[in-house]
């Protein structure tokens, strides 16, 4: 799926706009007060951000991989924290319904997402499972027609907000095979949130707890309708959002490379601007070099991504090059913005400046959809497996 190209190109120049009108300005509010304001939250609604990725036979845009790409490159340039307000719902929160859900769910569920009315999280970290996903212990009994939920996940994003959840309980034995993916409405009695997690940094952003205790949920709130496919569910997302993911991480080494770019520009020392200096050149070509490597291979892996059948097909050569673009370009974005911070010496370390709170922002980067030895896993295991 994808929208023609004339429009795509009105739909970035828009967000573009956007980016540079009303989210950067924000920034220093969202920082501070640790919240991203209605009034933006509505305008990316209204901007059909929400539904970038939902087919517009449900009510969205359709953008394809290498589209969406593109946007959440865009979307990179700024505070992580406005894209995480409608991350979920792109990518996540909703794509499990998308590849494999029912006719009927997704005709319920989607259009919801789309218009930002329904804000989806999806729920598969646990305090005892995390990389390990397989390892979940969060359970669900079958009871007449319902499944009743028991279990924790933790650092769940967008919790707070979300009027369901994707969620992966065990519904039979151990293992993979055993889980399930239930659509979770968040007003169900027994589901409780913890308090918002205190972060390093991308204030603004939303994690938390979820608790059930004895949550019933219709057994035809299983994606797909048929236990025992949730983990295969899980990782087909996962794909797709390690793209997502290695785009924004693109998109804000441009955004640190051009605030470290023009300090070196305008700062003086020993009589001339820093960045004539050899050394402070250095540290900028290497981050533009790397940075233009990140964003190669994320254009290059989406437009594979694009060729196959279809999302909902597995591709093992598609999932480990979507595992290189994650390991690569959440690591690069580490490495430029050190050295974004090292070109502002001192400056670097205070927070008036965007680069010190940029510092933080990007290190869960390498941590969350699977962090980076999880990535050199997947990798080492596709090249292994080869004949």
């Amino acid at each position: 799926m994808a929208i023609d190209n004339e429009s795509f190109d009105l739909l970035l120049a828009s967000v573009q706009r956007f980016v540079r009108e009303r989210l950067i300005p924000a920034e220093n509010a969202v920082e501070e007060q640790d919240e991203v304001p209605a009034d933006i939250v509505q305008d990316m609604k209204d901007m059909g951000l929400f539904g970038l990725s939902i087919p517009e036979a449900y009510g969205g845009i359709g953008l394809s991989m290498e589209q969406e790409c593109r946007v959440a490159y865009e979307i990179g340039h700024t505070a992580l924290a406005f894209r995480s307000v409608f991350g979920t719902n792109v990518g996540i929160g909703s794509q499990g319904i998308l590849m494999d859900g029912t006719e009927e769910q997704k005709q319920t569920i989607l259009p919801k997402v789309a218009t930002g009315e329904l804000i989806m999280s999806f729920a598969l970290t646990e305090p005892d499972a995390g990389s390990d996903s397989a390892a979940l212990k969060t359970r669900a009994e079958l009871d007449g027609d319902h499944y009743v939920l028991n279990g924790t996940k933790r650092f769940i994003t967008n919790a707070p907000r979300a009027g369901a959840f994707t969620l992966m309980a065990r519904s039979d034995g151990p293992g993979a095979s055993g889980i399930s993916a239930f659509i979770v409405p968040a007003d169900l009695p027994g589901l409780t949130l913890g308090k918002p997690d205190k972060k390093m940094g991308q204030r603004g952003t939303k994690t938390c707890d979820v608790n059930m205790d004895n949550v019933r949920v219709p057994a035809a709130n299983i994606i797909g309708g048929v236990p025992g496919q949730g983990f295969k569910t899980a990782m087909k997302v996962l794909d797709r959002g390690r793209l997502h993911i290695s785009a924004v991480a693109c998109g804000m080494a441009q955004r640190i490379l051009d605030e470290a770019v023009a300090y070196a520009q305008q700062r003086k020392q020993f009589g001339k601007r820093i960045g004539d200096f050899q050394l402070v050149q250095a540290m900028l070509a290497d981050s533009q070099a790397e940075l233009y490597a990140g964003w190669s291979m994320v254009q290059d892996c989406a437009k594979r991504y694009d060729a196959k059948p279809s999302p909902s097909v597995s591709d093992p050569d598609v999932s480990m090059r979507a595992s290189c673009c994650k390991l690569f370009c959440t690591e690069m974005v580490g490495r430029v913005a050190d050295r974004g911070v090292q070109v502002h010496g001192g400056s670097g370390y205070i927070n008036e400046f965007p680069v010190e709170r940029f510092y933080r922002d990007v290190r869960l980067l390498r941590l969350y959809e699977g962090t980076t030895q999880i990535q050199q896993i997947i990798i080492g295991r596709e090249l292994m497996g080869r004949g």
